[in-house]
């Protein structure tokens, strides 16, 4: 089993052939994966899934389903991991194959029930609209006001704030054009600030 977060800083160390020890790049990890190199798989796990796992959980709202699916887009990367050209960051790569995991997985889905309570119990410390307002707003109400928006709002906002994706980086992820990104920005924290404001919250705090 892939190990969690703890142990990545001892991974890395082991990677790390100079005095200086800087931290190995995605892109030389993704080099040594690609050679059969499975401590440097072990770091890359470590260092992105998380927030990979968030981002899968957005989408199904199911914590089973995302624990599979997070297994499934780790075991792409150690085979796919030599096909990767360096176009694009390696983390965008990481969220596009998670993107069409989870979404083959929706598709497929047709008697599961959602649980739309799941991903409010998952902490992120990541900034964006949620955490500018965290600490007006329990868990719950948060929660509700994100699934106010609908589900490709939702995935740009996330993409955004969470994960830090500029909008070309976001059009690559969801396969659709950057003045699309664009627009789909500008309605969804339009929405998101009507929900904000409609709990008192101030606008200016999105």
């Amino acid at each position: 089993m892939l190990p969690d977060r703890a142990v990545q800083a001892h991974a890395e160390v082991e990677l790390r052939p100079t005095a200086a020890r800087q931290a190995t790049s995605d892109q030389a990890l993704i080099e040594r994966i690609a050679a059969g190199d499975k401590l440097a798989m072990q770091v890359l796990f470590a260092r992105h899934h998380v927030r990979v796992y968030r981002f899968i959980l957005r989408i199904v709202k199911s914590q089973t389903t995302a624990e599979d699916l997070i297994s499934d887009v780790f075991l792409d990367v150690w085979r796919q991991a030599s096909s990767f050209k360096g176009e694009s960051a390696v983390s965008t790569w990481l969220l596009a194959i998670a993107r069409f995991k989870a979404l083959s997985k929706l598709r497929r889905r047709t008697e599961d029930q959602l649980d739309d309570d799941t991903a409010a119990t998952i902490e992120d410390h990541s900034d964006g609209p949620e955490a500018a307002v965290q600490k007006k707003v329990n868990g719950e109400i948060l929660q509700r006001m994100l699934t106010e928006l609908s589900p490709e709002h939702r995935m740009i906002i996330d993409l955004v704030y969470y994960h830090e994706k500029s909008i070309e980086e976001v059009a690559e992820i969801v396969g659709i054009p950057e003045n699309t990104v664009k627009t789909r920005m500008f309605y969804a924290r339009k929405r998101l600030a009507e929900v904000l404001a409609a709990h008192g919250i101030d606008r200016d705090a999105v």
